[in-house]
């Protein structure tokens, strides 16, 4: 139980990574300014949690089971939390899909819709009206580089992504209206047990239904191309969990934060030619005719750029 002036955070997808950062992070808060409530829908997986936690456990952070696929888990799990008051609802839960669409299954494509958007979803319609009613919340959305910008063989975890940025976006516009803030954090790559074991996966995968010289493409240009950029942009959980704290924190925070300076210039591509040949075109010629020379670039950015500019976070205020 939350004591007296103590923001309860609700927190889903705790089990590890970004969303198990977070959650510590905020719990071990040296003023204790925080009960967090961390969530994960299978509680024996909680162990890197509670041992990462320490002596937080149980006092700052408490444990609850969601799932954020079902209507019926979100309500009992928010129904558990006292009064139904969230001060700060994170939405961190989230799968990737990787590959050539074409050998990729619809069931596939809605069960990363089924998380990445419609979890979201269900838990803001959960925690939003007694936010409004209170005139008091700020709603956290995990979001990504590729809810702005499309990655090629991204397809679907990107159409989540935009779905969701497009979601939140009309959201906030009503929730000002409450004083309820809806913020959104838009990580690139980031190293987590999760990403490095899908890349490995994908790498060995046969993609039925895809053409040769499509595998090709995937598996020898865009596989090392990717790997190359996690090495030379990737941030860390942690990055990201200083980056959320800082939002949370932030007396106005902002809509949109970009955790990764390194991103903004391609992001801005985009938005600086009103037809998308701009962007679709510099991304093509990156992946297909400068591949070397970009591997290169980004090997000699790797070497020369500190960590703490590789990992460097937003500065809200």
């Amino acid at each position: 139980m939350a004591n007296s002036g103590q923001k309860v955070v609700l927190i889903t997808g705790c089990s590890s990574g970004i969303g198990l950062r977070i959650a510590v992070m905020l719990a071990k808060d040296e003023k204790k300014r925080y009960h967090v409530i961390a969530t994960m829908r299978d509680l024996k997986k909680k162990d890197k949690l509670v041992e990462a936690a320490g002596d937080a456990y149980g006092k700052t952070l408490v444990l609850l089971p969601l799932d954020v696929c079902s209507d019926e888990s979100v309500k009992q799990c928010i129904n558990n939390v006292k009064d139904r008051h969230i001060d700060i609802l994170i939405n961190n839960a989230g799968v990737g899909l990787l590959g050539p669409v074409e050998s990729i299954s619809i069931e596939e494509m809605k069960r990363v819709f089924e998380t990445n958007f419609f979890g979201v979803v269900r838990m803001i319609k959960e925690v939003m009206p007694d936010m409004k009613k209170r005139r008091s919340g700020h709603i956290i959305v995990m979001s990504s580089v590729m809810g702005l910008q499309g990655v090629v063989f991204n397809d679907v975890y990107t159409a989540s992504k935009f779905a969701m940025e497009g979601f939140c976006e009309s959201m906030a516009v009503q929730l000002m209206k409450f004083n309820v803030r809806l913020s959104m954090i838009e990580p690139g790559p980031v190293h987590t047990e999760f990403e490095t074991k899908m890349m490995e996966d994908v790498a060995k995968m046969e993609y039925p239904g895809a053409d040769a010289d499509t595998v090709r493409y995937f598996k020898d240009v865009y596989l090392p191309s990717s790997t190359d950029i996690f090495e030379a942009l990737g941030q860390t959980p942690d990055d990201i969990a200083k980056c959320t704290k800082k939002v949370i924190e932030s007396s106005s925070p902002r809509f949109r934060n970009l955790t990764n300076s390194l991103y903004t210039p391609l992001v801005a591509l985009k938005y600086a030619d009103e037809t998308g040949g701009l962007s679709v075109n510099t991304f093509y010629n990156l992946l297909f005719n400068f591949g070397p020379l970009m591997h290169i670039t980004l090997s000699i950015l790797k070497c020369l750029t500190c960590s703490c500019l590789r990992r460097r976070t937003i500065s809200p205020n």
